[in-house]
């Protein structure tokens, strides 16, 4: 796939709503009725982290059975996790950051990966490797706001998905930022709704993220 094609679907995805809810998923009976609740919230774009057993199922499950969802896999780490999700289903990837062999494997992916920086110098080995759309991981670890203001001057065409500390307080002055076009968090699916199969509280939180970009 071309890079365009593939910038064009991560672009996609990062301004379908202004939260790219971050889920983990224990129990895959719980993916579907979740993804839909995101969705009728205003929150399309889901991650599903590659940090449980069953992820690669429930990615599978939401690509077949929810419509207008835009699933995508997080914390890929390396090249077979890469093909496994894009398998399953996975319309993007995402990873926490980006080493030589996993952007070798993003080029020949027929899914756009969006690899994670912390420092300017790994943003700008990202942009060298034809990568625009980045992950700022660990957000507020790593600078946060600040950071992000200061990396704007000398690389503008950037834009990011902070991700990591951020909750609904914080959100609003990061998606103000001109390099930012959403960012990552797990504060709309608290795991206690999620357990309790309270997928309505889920919708009331994405509706109320989706406010955040005023």
């Amino acid at each position: 796939m071309e890079r365009l094609d593939r910038d064009e679907k991560l672009e996609r995805a990062m301004r379908a709503g202004p939260v790219i809810p971050v889920l983990t998923i224990d129990d895959v009976a719980h993916a579907v009725p979740l993804a839909r609740a995101l969705v009728a919230g205003g929150l399309p774009a889901i991650e599903i982290t590659l940090r449980t057993k069953p992820a690669l199922a429930a990615i599978e499950a939401v690509a077949r059975e929810v419509e207008g969802a835009i699933v995508g896999a997080g914390t890929v780490l390396n090249r077979e996790q890469l093909r496994d999700a894009q398998r399953a289903g996975a319309t993007f990837a995402v990873s926490p950051g980006a080493t030589p062999a996993l952007l070798e494997a993003a080029d020949v992916a027929d899914m756009g990966l969006l690899p994670g920086v912390a420092t300017a110098s790994e943003a700008m080995v990202a942009q060298e490797a034809g990568y625009r759309f980045l992950k700022f991981f660990p957000a507020e670890a790593s600078g946060g706001i600040h950071f992000l203001k200061s990396i704007y001057g000398p690389l503008p065409e950037l834009r990011f998905c902070p991700t990591g500390g951020i909750d609904a307080a914080k959100a609003r002055d990061y998606l103000a930022l001109p390099n930012v076009l959403c960012v990552g968090g797990s504060w709309v699916v608290p795991m206690a709704s999620i357990k309790a199969g309270d997928f309505a509280m889920i919708t009331h939180l994405a509706r109320d993220a989706c406010a955040l970009r005023s």
